[in-house]
């Protein structure tokens, strides 16, 4: 090989060293990620706007973080409640970095942050579903929604006290469930309860409605006594009133009252064409005969 030759070679030689080592010092930071700069695996600087950077080749390091918020979906784990009913929890966190220095020094990856954080979360899951008994927690009234928050800033506080530089914005059950050989023997119970209280009220019932007859019986009762009453009043008032008016009518003719009042009894002895013998001197006869 000439000269000159070989000292074309020295200088490509040269040239890919110097882009190797230009290559080596570049580096990229994305949208939505950390990127930490270190030297010799201590932190040094960290980059987080989009952009390219340079570093020390072979001295300086970098570690990729994601800086955006993730989801962390818990396994179902089985947690004893207060009146001691095994059941399934699964719930979710919603976290990111916050810093990224702190992280690396207690966390250093995501996957052992997640871990530390589905830890965290379990613990105080499980004392918190202990205070409180199974059917408050399927109820649709449990006040779950502060016991999410509840949860929630516990797990924060725990964080926060461990200076993993995560920030939990939010935790979550998703499901609260029975495991399977215990859901027959649960959902029997509750028709059994279901069932009791139903004739509980359906006899709740009954003796409402004998008490609410009763009453009405009775109402009616003294109403039509009352009504009774108050038309026998009127009855005798109306013959009292009748007996004034005849005895004013018929004292003006005494005579023709005797005579009427005669006439009247006919009608009523001589109902079914009877057979009556008289003396020839009685009243009757007299007057049938012309007498009078």
């Amino acid at each position: 090989m000439s000269k000159k030759n070989g000292r074309w070679a020295g200088i490509g030689v040269g040239v890919v060293i110097v882009l190797g080592l230009l290559l080596a010092s570049m580096f990229v930071v994305k949208e939505g990620e950390f990127k930490v700069v270190l030297q010799f695996g201590e932190f040094k600087r960290v980059h987080q706007e989009p952009g390219l950077y340079l570093k020390i080749p072979f001295i300086e390091t970098t570690e990729t973080l994601p800086k955006y918020q993730k989801i962390y979906n818990s396994n179902p784990a089985s947690i004893l409640t207060k009146d001691k009913k095994p059941i399934l929890v699964d719930n979710y966190t919603v976290w990111r970095i916050e810093d990224p220095r702190a992280y690396l020094r207690t966390l250093k990856t995501v996957s052992y942050g997640e871990q530390r954080i589905d830890s965290a979360v379990y613990n105080v899951v499980r004392r918190k579903l202990s205070e409180i008994e199974y059917g408050e927690i399927i109820s649709e009234n449990t006040a779950r929604g502060n016991l999410n928050d509840e949860i929630t800033r516990e797990v924060a506080s725990i964080a926060n006290s461990s200076g993993y530089g995560i920030d939990i914005i939010d935790v979550r059950i998703k499901r609260t469930d029975l495991p399977e050989e215990n859901k027959q023997s649960v959902y029997s119970r509750m028709i059994s309860d279901r069932q009791s209280i139903a004739a509980r009220y359906l006899s709740e019932g009954d003796e409402e409605s004998q008490k609410i007859i009763a009453i009405a019986d009775r109402e009616a009762q003294v109403l039509i006594a009352q009504s009774e009453a108050r038309a026998k009043e009127i009855v005798a008032e109306g013959e009292e009133e009748a007996a004034k008016i005849f005895n004013a009518a018929y004292g003006q003719n005494p005579e023709f009252y005797q005579l009427y009042r005669t006439l009247d009894s006919y009608k009523t002895t001589f109902q079914g064409e009877p057979v009556i013998m008289l003396p020839i001197d009685s009243p009757y006869a007299r007057i049938l005969l012309g007498e009078q």
